[in-house]
């Protein structure tokens, strides 16, 4: 009985311990923050730093930052809400060119890694490709938390944010492999591809079940936000432990699938899909708790980089980092510059413009996922001195990219042209947005008078003021474009984009109904790809600069035919509006 109260004492004691831990550090990123913002300084890079100073307060910070709580309770709804705002239609467009970087690249850099550091520091073989691994996969986790507040071009941080969701699966998959084989068990290029078909195959899976189940079954079905809110909090975790426990769940030991992949397609299933089968209050909501605890997860994960890494060991081992550190910075200009040149040869209407490939050079930020990888490793397995080898070449590389890139990178992207949009679109976004949530409050408006939640006469009275504020939101956009012809045709291409998703939509319900044959189908997706396409260069080449005389002789012979043609459309468009 003794040693039952005193166990429960400890445990008592321990639990007050994190709480207090993660009281004060909640409380350390709320200041963070606010100093971040009035001095518009990188947020996650003053929680590293603040994690550094927060080291001085000892015991009162003290944190297991163990894997499985960077894997398991950290990096599922980080993951889940980045893919929440991708639109299918963007990714699907450059899944090719994201593929390329992401799977070849972070093969092609865990061999060039692993082998540099064999040479360079005499680490055993396994180990070295370990590490190659572990270090090659841009972070999710700090890409998204710079790219979110720099109003890059959407294509961009697809492209970017796309390579750092599904890469970190072949560096996972990569990574069990060196271990395996620092473990004793026998390598062959066929029983490798396997693993990774089947590890991936089954992580799509998995969340394209969970995904659907949720967005089509539960969430088209019920109009809650707090039930919603936390079915989607449990699809997140779910998705990334039902793949990650699939062999346990079915009682076969050892088979695991991509839990990272999982809650990856999970998310797109989810924003793409299950945010539409819900009502714009509840959506609301839904937007609001997973920003709350996307900041306070990203938070945690920063601090505790920053609590982590020790510069003294840093100094010990400074020959290492340096290598590792021009080692990653070396090739990744091999791989981005290649590897989006090799893109743009095979599908000329996608070639990724040379600012962006600036960017997604100096973008591959590397964070928790390297970190949690890298606490993973095992003395027994590799030696306790090729263990802190690692560690803090993981560590200095994690660091580099954070405090030099992460501080520089917004510095770029602004020289490049590519940063925030300006004060005159950035009006009539303000003025668009307004129109909209009238919009949407007249609509709720009559749901909730249709089911009898307030009477008939204030509904009407309320429906009544609503519209009004609708028409003058609309005045006022009128005369804002009228008066900046580059915000016109900003919404003209935005409005072209959202037609054709609807073409699409219409094509698709024609051919289920049987309307129309299968090679029809074929043709007509193909000539709504190429106009997607083509939108995308007037884009990326020309802005909003849709009127004046461009050279389209230097693109592909079939994608200029199109280029012209969707030109032509829009300055028809334009001159058909009343002065």
């Amino acid at each position: 009985m003794l040693m039952l109260a005193a166990d429960s004492a400890e445990g008592a004691s321990n639990l007050i311990k994190t709480e207090t831990a993660a009281v004060i550090l909640i409380a350390i990123a709320a200041g963070v923050a606010v100093l971040a913002r009035r001095f518009d300084f990188p947020f996650t890079v003053a929680l590293v730093i603040a994690g550094f100073a927060a080291t001085a307060l000892g015991e009162l910070v003290a944190v297991e930052v163990s894997p499985d709580l960077i894997f398991f309770l950290l990096v599922p709804p980080l993951l889940f809400e980045a893919t929440l705002h991708i639109p299918w239609s963007k990714l699907k467009a450059e899944l090719f060119g994201v593929l390329v970087v992401a799977l070849i690249g972070t093969a092609i850099g865990t061999l060039a890694i692993g082998a540099l550091v064999h040479v360079g520091l005499d680490l055993p073989w396994p180990a070295a490709f370990a590490f190659g691994a572990l270090i090659s996969a841009t972070d999710p986790v700090a890409v998204i938390a710079f790219f979110k507040s720099l109003g890059t071009p959407k294509r961009l941080s697809v492209l970017v944010e796309g390579e750092s969701l599904f890469n970190d699966a072949v560096a996972v998959v990569a990574f069990g492999l060196a271990v395996a084989v620092a473990e004793g068990e026998a390598f062959s290029f066929g029983g490798a591809a396997t693993d990774f078909f089947v590890i991936s195959a089954g992580g799509i899976a998995v969340g394209l079940v969970l995904g659907y189940v949720v967005s089509e079954v539960v969430l088209s079905r019920v109009d809650d936000a707090l039930i919603e809110t936390t079915t989607t909090m449990a699809l997140a975790y779910g998705s990334f432990l039902v793949a990650e426990e699939f062999g346990l769940i079915i009682g076969q030991d050892g088979l695991h699938f991509s839990g990272i992949l999982a809650v990856v397609v999970a998310g797109l299933i989810q924003g793409n899909i299950g945010v539409h089968n819900t009502s714009p209050t509840t959506r609301n909501t839904l937007e609001q708790s997973w920003e709350l605890l996307t900041f306070l997860v990203n938070s945690l994960v920063f601090l505790f980089i920053g609590l982590t890494i020790s510069p003294a060991d840093l100094l010990d081992e400074l020959p290492a980092v340096l290598l590792a550190v021009v080692g990653v910075l070396v090739l990744r200009v091999v791989l981005i510059y290649g590897l989006t040149y090799i893109n743009g040869t095979i599908k000329p209407d996608r070639k990724v413009p040379l600012s962006f490939q600036h960017v997604m050079f100096w973008g591959g930020l590397r964070g928790a996922i390297s970190l949690a990888l890298a606490l993973t490793l095992s003395p027994a397995v590799f030696g306790e001195e090729t263990v802190q080898t690692i560690k803090v070449m993981t560590f200095g590389v994690v660091l580099f990219t954070l405090l030099v890139q992460g501080l520089t990178i917004a510095g770029l992207i602004r020289r490049l042209g590519l940063a925030g949009k300006d004060e005159t679109e950035l009006a009539q976004q303000h003025l668009q947005a307004r129109l909209v949530m009238s919009r949407a409050a007249q609509d709720e408006i009559s749901r909730l008078g249709a089911d009898g939640v307030i009477d008939a006469d204030l509904t009407e009275a309320m429906s009544r003021a609503y519209a009004a504020d609708v028409d003058t939101h609309t005045e006022a956009i009128t005369n804002h474009v009228r008066a900046y012809p580059n915000v016109e045709s900003a919404m003209a291409l935005k409005a072209r984009r959202d037609t054709l998703t609807v073409e699409r939509s219409a094509l698709g319900d024609a051919a289920r109904k049987g309307l129309i044959d299968g090679e029809v189908v074929r043709q007509l997706n193909a000539e709504l790809d190429a106009r997607s396409a083509a939108l995308d260069v007037i884009e990326d080449r020309w802005g909003t600069d849709i009127n004046a005389q461009h050279d389209v002789t230097e693109l592909d012979d079939s994608l200029e035919q199109v280029v012209t043609t969707e030109l032509a459309w829009l300055r028809g468009v334009r001159a058909a509006l009343k002065p």
